[in-house]
């Protein structure tokens, strides 16, 4: 497995070309803004770009969807069904922020329409990349249709904003709930294994076992509600 890394948008957004050394089929998980930096990576490498695949529908994950589509109009672009909304939304998520409209521009934040989706992820299915095998799991609690994708025989997870070393995604804004992000990650994420290494939508690499281990949220040692650590 080819893993490379892109840190795009204001939000430090960590967009993942995830590539099969043996046959070249490729993935772009989570474009979050334009980047001509990809799509040469793509090309230069020779990588055939199978899909645009979005683990949920925040403006920092699909921003780039529409450039990346114009580049590569033959990939597929996946969603959870639960995430349309924010994904079809994307030119207002930036007003939801608080932000006015004469700002948008000027920030990169002005968004189309992004393109139509192909289809839809379904909980527990199997992806296949080449020779690689991603198994999809729902996983709501930072938004409703928020997904992982696990490749068991690599032992690697791409989390996007479910679970941060140290930390887990944000619960307030629509379509969260915090209870359900616990859930999410004790259930479908550190079941997986110790050894899996965790690729998250913000920040560094971390593991399960890590997590596990020194995560407060997953502890215990931090309460819900007292917005402190205890």
């Amino acid at each position: 497995m080819i893993i490379e890394t892109f840190i795009l948008t204001p939000f430090e957004q960590n967009t993942r070309v995830v590539a099969c050394e043996e046959t070249g089929m490729a993935i772009c998980i989570d474009p979050g803004e334009k980047s001509d930096e990809i799509v040469s990576f793509l090309n230069d490498n020779n990588y055939q770009l199978q899909a645009i695949t979005l683990t949920h529908g925040h403006l920092d994950h699909v921003g780039g969807t529409s450039a990346l589509h114009e580049s590569f109009p033959k990939a597929e672009i996946i969603l959870h069904k639960g995430d349309e909304d924010l994904y079809y939304g994307l030119p207002n998520q930036p007003l939801f922020m608080g932000l006015s409209p004469h700002q948008l521009k000027p920030l990169g934040l002005d968004y189309k329409t992004p393109p139509k989706l192909t289809r839809n992820w379904q909980d527990g299915e199997i992806y296949a990349v080449g020779n690689l095998r991603f198994k999809v799991l729902h996983c709501p609690g930072h938004t409703r249709g928020h997904i992982v994708l696990a490749e068991e025989n690599e032992k690697k997870v791409f989390v996007g904003d479910c679970l941060f070393e140290g930390s887990i995604g944000r619960t307030d804004l629509p379509g969260g709930s915090y209870e359900q992000l616990i859930d999410s990650i004790n259930n479908n994420i550190l079941t997986l294994g110790d050894d899996f290494a965790v690729y998250s939508g913000h920040g560094r690499e971390t593991t399960i076992g890590r997590e596990k281990a020194t995560n407060p949220f997953l502890t215990g040692s931090y309460q819900i509600g007292r917005g402190r650590f205890v």
